[in-house]
């Protein structure tokens, strides 16, 4: 840690339209309004050239320190930052935050060289066996393996690659309860070309955060955990490689899944849904009454909702409620877009039950509630109890006036929070 830390002072005025640094002996005075101003000005901080800053002065609460944090935060420096002083719990409830969701921040933004499929599954596994050694156990199956068990999605999207697709199954069992109380499931894919429905090169550039639903579960996960939660959960992680090659999967072919439902690829881009598919049939078969799915799954959600907030879909009323208000209560912005019974019929097929997308740029109209109506399919129980999370905001693909380029771990408090409560 730097010992020539910049000091900050905190000036909080309701009525402030922007956030403002000023110079001031021996540091800046931010003056903020709320507490994306507070966040906005770290950034602006940063973009200063501060490499190390000190919070010094009244006004340093736990909720303005952690907007700071995540505003300062940059993927090559991290955030070198000494915090004001707060009550124990909430010093150790920043920890608790810094810890886990800069993990994943991290994992979002590590190359694809590097983070293949079963790095991405080790990783993660270790991680948290770490936190919990006693209470973790996990198995991980791989390559033609999963062919043979029935993963028909998660084997064709990830196939094309030389480095085989991988399934990750952990279970956090606290109290050693046989009864599953919330399953949870992450698009893993650690880098997407498109497959042969080919990217453009500025659409590609930034697939190695493909893997941010992944990225998401597994740190809501670690961040629940050193938060002393004491419910079994089970974190299923489907993570493959979307490539192309003589092996990959191609458009036209038609897959069958475990529960008979067949589906015939219209676009091989649309992969995400396919390996959510088999982590959703799984995490259906352990009776779980909650099921939460994480992905970045559309362009289509980030043309509705932009880059600020994560998509909310649900069959279930009530459980959507509650996920809202989780995420109000936390500060992170989500929003309900609409699913009904009729969107998993919106991409119909000849030569299957039905499409992966429609066969129209984009998806078409609709393309989220399609996306999220193609995975309803393999939800048990008509979707009760099911959430699913598309992830707008989970990364900067070019930062912006309140995160730096890369992951922002937008989403991790409130699925922690909703599983204290689930």
């Amino acid at each position: 840690m730097s010992q020539n830390r910049t000091s900050v002072f905190l000036q909080w005025q309701p009525s402030s339209d922007s956030p403002v640094c000023t110079p001031v002996a021996g540091g800046f005075e931010l003056t903020a309004g709320n507490l994306d101003q507070v966040q906005a000005g770290a950034r602006k901080l940063a973009g200063f050239g501060v490499k190390a800053c000190a919070l010094k002065g009244d006004g340093w609460g736990l909720e303005h320190q952690w907007a700071f944090h995540q505003g300062f935060w940059s993927p090559r420096a991290g955030a070198d930052i000494e915090y004001a002083p707060l009550s124990e719990s909430d010093a150790s409830a920043l920890k608790h935050r810094v810890d886990s969701i800069d993990w994943a921040r991290r994992l979002v933004n590590e190359p694809a060289e590097t983070l293949g499929p079963r790095e991405l599954a080790t990783q993660v596994a270790r991680h948290l066996h770490e936190l919990a050694p006693d209470t973790v156990t996990y198995s991980i199956l791989e390559g033609e393996q999963l062919a043979r068990d029935g993963y028909v999605g998660l084997w064709s999207v990830g196939r094309g690659s030389d480095r085989p697709p991988v399934l990750l199954t952990l279970d956090y069992n606290p109290d050693e309860t046989e009864a599953v109380d919330v399953a949870l499931v992450g698009k893993g894919i650690t880098f997407d070309s498109g497959g042969y429905s080919l990217k453009s090169n500025e659409g590609m550039l930034t697939m190695r955060m493909d893997m941010g639903g992944a990225a998401t579960v597994a740190g809501a996960l670690a961040l629940a955990i050193r938060s002393g939660l004491r419910r079994h959960v089970r974190l299923i992680l489907c993570c493959a490689e979307n490539l192309v090659s003589g092996r990959a999967y191609k458009l036209g072919d038609v897959l069958t899944y475990r529960n008979g439902t067949s589906v015939e690829i219209a676009n091989t881009d649309a992969e995400g849904r396919l390996v959510l598919a088999d982590g959703l049939l799984d995490a259906s078969e352990t009776g779980a009454p909650v099921i939460v799915d994480a992905a970045t799954l559309t362009g289509a959600a980030v043309v509705a909702v932009g880059t600020d907030y994560n998509a909310v879909f649900s069959m279930d009323d009530g459980i959507r409620q509650r996920y809202l208000h989780c995420a109000s209560v936390t500060g992170e912005r989500h929003w309900p877009l609409p699913l009904e019974p009729f969107h998993r019929h919106a991409c119909p097929s000849s030569f299957a039950d039905t499409m992966n997308s429609r066969p129209v740029k984009g998806g078409g109209s609709a393309g989220a509630s399609n996306a999220a109506g193609f995975l309803s399919r393999f939800v048990r129980d008509d979707g009760k109890g099911w959430i699913h999370l598309d992830l707008a905001a989970s990364d900067a693909s070019s930062g912006s006036r309140l995160w730096a380029e890369g992951g922002t771990g937008h989403g991790i408090r409130t699925l922690a929070a909703f599983l204290s409560e689930a």
